[in-house]
């Protein structure tokens, strides 16, 4: 779009109500997590948050909004993805309808305040009176969305002002976070910046930090552990937390402590990740593929050695759907390699070969990468049930792809014109699988077995 034209949408965008604003951010993330067209979903979606930050966001420092001030407590919770949200988390989408609110009816006076006060504070926006304005606004925004969330008639009403319904769903956790404020920044504080290995020592010190009753409320726990989460190499391993407090593995006992929704939590990540991951094959980015692999199979092997689950357990049935998931996607995944590999190193006779016969390098590319895929998989294949699949596939194309190859090699040896342009080109793209396959001084050789075979052809023609 020219300028005019993005004027024009961010005008339109800008008239909308927050809730209609929100859930047209909702429709296009979800567009691009179905891999739809992105460009257009992408582009509209910068415009939305752009606009939903305000002018004033814009106009001031990140740190001088008062939004953003009222919200800083958040951002260790805050989700981006269009993912299920578990407790311990906040949907990103959720915050600017709620201080649409805050601004209209729900603290309008504190939040012009604060608004003030930044007006005449310092240009980094801290001060005495900056801070205590905020807090002030932190702790009336926490007990209106707290009484918009009590039963009653009216109170429905209100909820049905602040935004949509998953909006709502975030209002008390909201509330429960900018309450605890000063709790949860002593937390942050004390807390290791980065565990490596949650090993006894280090659940130990966290043990220690988490004993304060203000944090031990079925409220504040979970965003308590996700913070721990956060601090962790493996945040799977947040579950040794609850076995400590357990003072057990068996998983009934885990259960029957505060504790145990980090089991749950743990489980919850498993799944997401697993759902990233299918959606990341299915638009072929592999990128990423080995990390989600790496974390999925030891996040699997861990709550399955680490914990005593029983195999009719709600927790039991999580983790195998989950590993049912990851193999159903990995699986369809792999069995469709051997097929783009014999399409595109397949023999074929030089009447069969056209003038317009080429080899489309971004298939070369996306098989390269799919055969990458495989080897990854085999990695990590029997925590995962794709062992016997994924095993007999790499078999399957090391044997193919060897014998291609060094046919091809050969058959460059007699062609001639359109056929070894082809064929070279089908030897180029076996010798990057090769490479995969086999490692690069193999591939090395058959590169240049292949050069010899060209050259060896033509010093011959020129003899004769």
């Amino acid at each position: 779009m020219g300028k005019t034209s993005t004027e024009r949408l961010r005008d339109y965008l800008a008239q909308l109500s927050p809730q209609s604003q929100a859930l047209l951010m909702r429709e296009f993330e979800r567009a691009i997590d179905r891999g739809e067209e992105t460009t257009i979903a992408n582009f509209v979606l910068e415009q939305l948050r752009k606009i939903v930050r305000s002018a004033d966001d814009e106009a001031r420092p990140r740190s001088d909004s008062p939004a953003r001030l009222l919200f800083r407590p958040l951002e260790p919770f805050l989700v981006e993805n269009n993912a299920p949200v578990r407790v311990g988390q906040i949907r990103r989408t959720s915050l600017p309808p709620v201080w649409q609110w805050v601004a209209r009816e729900g603290a309008r006076d504190l939040a012009g305040a604060l608004d003030m006060a930044l007006s005449r504070g310092p240009e980094n926006g801290t001060s005495p009176e900056i801070e205590s304005a905020t807090r002030k606004l932190q702790l009336a925004v926490a007990e209106a969305l707290l009484a918009a969330t009590a039963a009653g008639a009216d109170d429905r009403r209100v909820l049905a002002r602040i935004g949509p319904p998953d909006v709502i769903e975030d209002v008390p956790s909201i509330a429960t976070v900018l309450r605890a404020r000063e709790t949860v920044d002593t937390l942050n504080s004390r807390l290791p910046s980065y565990m490596r290995a949650f090993n006894d020592a280090q659940l130990s010190s966290v043990a220690d930090v988490l004993n304060v009753p203000s944090l031990q409320t079925p409220q504040l726990l979970p965003f308590a552990l996700s913070m721990v989460m956060q601090r962790l190499a493996a945040p799977w391993q947040i579950i040794r937390l609850a076995i400590r407090m357990a003072a057990s593995d068996d998983e009934m006992r885990v259960a029957s402590t505060p504790y145990g929704m980090a089991v749950s939590i743990a489980l919850h990540d498993l799944f997401c990740l697993a759902a990233t991951l299918r959606a990341d094959i299915k638009r072929g980015r592999f990128a990423e593929v080995s990390e989600h692999l790496k974390t999925l199979h030891d996040g699997v092997r861990g709550l399955r050695t680490e914990l005593d689950l029983r195999q009719d357990s709600a927790w039991g049935r999580q983790l195998a759907s989950i590993r049912a998931d990851i193999s159903s996607a990995l699986q369809s995944e792999i069995d469709s390699v051997p097929g783009r590999v014999r399409r595109l190193l397949r023999q074929r006779t030089e009447k069969d070969i056209s003038a317009a016969a080429a080899i489309n390098t971004s298939d070369v590319d996306e098989t390269a990468a799919l055969i990458e895929f495989v080897a990854v998989c085999r990695t990590y294949a029997g925590e995962l049930a794709i062992n016997e699949v994924t095993m007999r596939t790499y078999s399957d194309l090391q044997h193919y792809v060897e014998q291609s190859t060094e046919a091809l090699v050969q058959s460059l040896r007699g062609s001639e014109g359109k056929a070894r342009t082809y064929r070279q080109a089908q030897a180029a793209a076996a010798i990057r699988f090769c490479d995969v396959l086999f490692g690069a001084d193999y591939a090395s050789l058959m590169s240049r077995a292949a050069e010899n075979a060209v050259t060896g052809e033509r010093k011959s023609s020129r003899t004769a």
